[in-house]
């Protein structure tokens, strides 16, 4: 029996961790393989891992879902699979574990859906930003309509998804879907040095960002400011705290566990 080799390339260099989408003939299309490979991942990464970099091979972060995969299935099915979107798209936002995207060439539909949930993300300067699913007769299903839309706000979604046009790295870092703008082939070395920077914070800290956050935005105020509060008390007392002050004042940089 042959096996067919996995969509995405796990590479552990010390406490980063690479994974890189391995589909170049597809544009890294988004199969239910690749799925099940963050999914996998997320769930359980190595436990020296302190930061994730996510990128694409043969120039294109991802074209989006792979559709040859969904010619044939009941609404039951479509619905189930969205469903599975949800719980990887979720474990990767809230893991705890810092992702940076290196979004290259194309960052379409799914493969924008998946860009929404890292949380460093690097556009080099030949990226296509577009949510084509207006002009294909379909519905996002992967979470852009919480997870783009939380970025760039409905109204810009709507636009997109209307008009299905293309939105470059500048756009794209001016209304939000990238944080940093690049030239061509530049983005991994950003990537790399943002993801060393971030190791070194305390793992307790960078879960917190991560996980109290986007929380938190989508609480009432009250409830949030509450929780905000009870995240300081627990970060605050830490050992890590008494670490960061006590390298502070000796003016020398923190070991964190």
């Amino acid at each position: 029996m042959t096996h067919s080799p996995s969509p995405v390339r796990i590479e552990q260099r010390g406490a980063i961790a690479h994974l890189t989408f391995c589909r170049p003939e597809k544009r890294n299309a988004i199969n239910d393989a690749t799925l099940d490979a963050l999914r996998n991942f997320f769930a359980a990464p190595p436990a020296d891992t302190r930061c994730v970099i996510i990128s694409g091979e043969g120039g294109h972060f991802s074209a989006g879902l792979d559709l040859s995969e969904h010619v044939a299935r009941t609404p039951e099915a479509v619905f189930a699979h969205s469903q599975g979107w949800h719980q990887v798209m979720e474990v990767m936002r809230l893991s705890g574990l810092p992702i940076v995207s290196v979004l290259s060439g194309a960052v379409m539909g799914g493969g924008l859906e998946v860009a929404a949930a890292t949380h460093v993300r690097i556009a080099e300067s030949g990226v296509k930003f577009r949510m084509p699913e207006g002009k294909r007769g379909i519905f996002v299903g992967g979470g852009g309509s919480v997870n783009i839309a939380r970025i760039i706000g409905a109204d810009r979604m709507t636009e997109m998804m209307l008009t299905g046009r293309t939105c470059g790295a500048e756009e794209g870092k001016q209304i939000g879907l990238a944080h940093y703008a690049v030239g061509e082939g530049e983005g991994l070395a950003l990537a790399e040095k943002l993801a060393a920077e971030i190791a070194t914070n305390a793992r307790g800290i960078n879960r917190t960002i991560i996980t109290a956050l986007s929380r938190i935005s989508d609480m009432p105020r009250a409830e949030g400011l509450y929780t905000e509060s009870l995240n300081a008390a627990m970060s605050q007392t830490s050992d890590d705290a008494a670490e960061g002050l006590k390298a502070f004042l000796e003016k020398r940089p923190p070991n964190f566990r």
